[in-house]
């Protein structure tokens, strides 16, 4: 059985589950099989999703295992997609060794978000898109998810085309800087934009709508990342801003209005604040590597290209 690459996926359409970064616990991958047979799909738990390094910990085995899952799950034809088990850090380890004649040759839609960003960033420097999105073990499976679950199913099932408008109710008290910028969505999570940056792997900032969202940093460490994408051009290069949740830690909210809309009002960047997308509840699928329309002032975010590999 043969299947699309990308969306939108059709019953019985295979979806890969890899852990490209951080472990889990065993005991949750059933749950995590019964989120996939419920709406339609068949699931392929790879060996990462299984495995815990020996040494370190915090990693789904060695990197070896983790790439060869990678390898082998993009090489499959019957894979419609690849969603990442989790987070948690060991993606950026990846980089150097990954395949990418592999990938344009055999492109597949990938989900996640969080240490995924360093994947969505080398996605994106082969031209294709990605979905920021949440992931089974750290998000579906949980209980108080079901609305995210909802948005994520419905987008797979469906696809974005272009001119698909997205429009979400913004948290309140936000940093807002009125304006509009077209430019390809990019960006993540705020400490591995900041660590890619000065890599071969970095995300393109120039021309660029830049995606930011982050958990369990102190305000030190979120103000030395914003600062080091402000000595190194980043924030300068691209044409606006779109800010997402920033938990678990310190509110965050007025270091980001004062790093940030001083500058967006002094280059005339628009600035979005308070989307539903990140480690918060909501967490809202956004298509990375994709032209957007951001109107800052309306609050939405307006496709220009469908979420579909490059001719799709």
């Amino acid at each position: 059985m043969t299947t699309s690459s990308w969306l939108p996926l059709a019953d019985g359409a295979l979806i890969a589950v890899l852990a490209p970064a951080g472990p889990v616990d065993p005991a949750v991958l059933p749950a995590v099989e019964a989120f996939y047979a419920r709406h339609g799909w068949r699931v392929r738990l790879y060996p990462s999703c299984r495995l815990r390094h020996p040494v370190l910990g915090y990693l789904a085995g060695t990197d070896e295992q983790r790439l060869a899952d990678l390898h082998a799950a993009l090489a499959d034809d019957e894979v419609a997609a690849i969603h990442c088990l989790r987070g948690g850090y060991g993606a950026m380890r990846l980089l150097p060794d990954i395949d990418t004649a592999l990938l344009r040759a055999k492109p597949k839609l990938l989900i996640g978000y969080s240490d995924i960003t360093a994947l969505h960033a080398l996605w994106a420097q082969e031209g294709l898109p990605s979905l920021h999105a949440p992931m089974p073990a750290s998000d579906l499976i949980r209980p108080g998810r079901d609305d995210d679950e909802a948005a994520l199913v419905a987008l797979l099932k469906t696809g974005w085309p272009a001119g698909t408008v997205l429009a979400p109710e913004l948290e309140p008290g936000e940093p807002v800087h009125p304006g509009m910028a077209e430019g390809t969505l990019i960006g993540g999570n705020l400490s591995l934009v900041a660590a890619l940056t000065g890599t071969p792997w970095a995300w393109n900032p120039h021309g660029a709508i830049l995606f930011l969202e982050d958990v369990s940093e102190s305000l030190y460490r979120v103000d030395r990342y914003l600062v080091q994408l402000q000595l190194a051009g980043v924030l300068h290069a691209v044409k606006g801003l779109v800010l997402g949740s920033f938990t678990e830690s310190e509110a965050p909210e007025a270091l980001l209005r004062e790093r940030l809309l001083p500058l967006c009002r002094e280059l005339g960047k628009p600035l979005l604040g308070g989307w539903p997308t990140g480690h918060g509840t909501p967490n809202r699928p956004l298509p990375m590597g994709l032209r957007v329309r951001l109107d800052a002032g309306e609050g939405t975010l307006t496709l220009l290209e469908p979420l579909a590999p490059p001719g799709g």
